[in-house]
Parts: structure tokens; C-alpha cells; sequence
């Protein structure tokens, strides 16, 4: 057994916790501020509840791809859709991140890792546009059910990811359902700021 790998993983995992941490601009039900971590979690939920919907695709891979997404977050984290502009490098930015995060592991692990975000960002698979899909569909979902500030911008949510979540029967039908109740969100009276 190779005690200064297993040392070298736990200093990762060390790490990598700092994604509990990072927050994001969606609110839970109870309005307190979700983090990355969490919407990573629900990410790897959704997947599993839907796996039987998705034939053909590899379950452990897109599992994998849910857990990684986000991860270069950890150091740096989460830039809001809303607030990102044109002629950013988010991408860059959270790949440098990863790479930093990941230094301390083994070659075939920081490979394994390092080469699963390039396909999901990239979208190179089958399995990486299902998560892409899913992870905006995760997102608009909290948004429906969060507690959200009284100026939250829902018309935002009406076209965001579409490139995505329009690739595929079933994340379109995710998608109109998740519209519809975003629609009701944007019309329902919002409660005093002060509440």
C-alpha cells in the first residue's frame, strides 16, 4: 500500500471541501444561499433519477462528470451566468484552478480528472452534453424553488441553456415544465424585502 498516495488523496479531499464554501447566486427553499457543493450534489441526484430516461449513455460517466463540473470552483468560485460578459475566460480560469487543486495526486488520477472537465466543458460526448443539459435544468429547478431576493431576474431564466436543454426530448420536456412553474414565479407577488 502506497501510504504517500493515500496522504496525497486526503490532501486533495482537503481541498476540494473549500466547494462547500463557495456560493452561489441561487437560494434554497428556506432562503439561505446555496453552494457549489450542493447544487453538485442535486447534479449527481438528477442523474440517477433520470439515468432510465437516458439509454444508451454511461451512467458511471456522466456520475463522474456531475461530480467535476464545477469543481474548479474551489479556489476561485462561481461566476453567475447573469453576471458573466462577453470576452470572459471563465472556462480558463476554473481550468487553471483544477489543475492547482489537483497538483498533489497521482498522474492517472489528475489525468483522469483533469481530462473528464475538458469533456464536459468542450461537450465532446454523448454523456457530457446530457450533463450540461441537466446542470442548467438543475440550476432553473432551485430557482423555482428557492427563496429568492424580491429583484431575482426569472425572464433571464425563460432562455438560459437552451443550446442544452433543447437537445434532447426528455431535457425539453424537463425544460417546459421547469418554464412553466418559472412563469408562475415571475407573476406570484414577492413578499416585502424586509421578510
Amino acid at each position: 500500500m502506497n501510504h504517500q498516495l493515500l496522504a496525497n488523496r486526503l490532501a486533495f479531499l482537503r481541498e476540494a471541501e473549500r466547494l462547500k464554501d463557495v456560493l452561489r447566486s441561487a437560494h434554497t427553499a428556506t432562503g439561505r444561499t446555496e453552494s457549489t457543493a450542493e447544487h453538485s450534489w442535486r447534479l449527481c441526484l438528477m442523474a440517477l433519477v433520470f439515468a432510465d430516461q437516458m439509454p444508451g449513455l454511461d451512467l458511471l460517466k456522466v456520475v463522474q462528470l456531475c461530480v467535476i463540473h464545477d469543481l474548479g470552483e474551489a479556489l476561485h468560485g462561481d461566476i453567475p451566468a447573469v453576471a458573466q460578459h462577453p470576452g470572459q475566460d471563465k472556462d480558463q480560469q476554473e481550468f487553471a484552478d483544477l489543475r492547482q487543486l489537483c497538483a498533489v495526486l497521482d498522474e492517472p488520477l489528475r489525468t483522469g480528472i483533469l481530462d473528464l472537465w475538458q469533456e464536459y466543458t468542450a461537450a465532446r460526448s454523448a454523456e457530457a452534453l446530457a450533463v450540461k443539459a441537466l446542470d442548467k435544468l438543475e440550476t432553473l429547478l432551485q430557482h423555482t424553488q428557492g427563496a429568492n431576493p424580491p429583484d431575482f431576474d426569472y425572464a433571464f431564466n425563460l432562455d438560459y441553456g437552451r443550446r442544452y436543454t433543447d437537445a434532447a426530448p426528455l431535457f425539453q420536456a424537463l425544460r417546459e415544465q421547469i418554464d412553466e412553474q418559472t412563469r408562475k414565479r415571475m407573476t406570484a407577488p414577492q413578499p416585502p424585502a424586509n421578510q
